[in-house]
């Protein structure tokens, strides 16, 4: 799974994308709110680690997502 964060506009916030090994997008979320239904996406119990991934991107740089 990858992870990339991407900047939003004016009144649009930053979104956070999800997608997997063939880069097919499987989730998008706001940044600001990243903890919600994790267990769709096989991260449950993962909340603390996922945060502080999230904490750490920078703006459009994908990176694997390994937690």
């Amino acid at each position: 799974m990858y992870i990339i964060k991407v900047k939003g506009k004016a009144k649009i916030p930053d979104y956070i994308q999800l997608r997997d090994e063939n880069f097919v997008l499987i989730a998008y979320f706001r940044a600001d709110r990243p903890l919600k239904d994790l267990h769709r996406y096989g991260l449950e119990a993962k909340e603390t680690e996922l945060a502080a991934v999230i904490a750490g991107l920078e703006f459009g740089k994908l990176q694997k997502l390994e937690i």
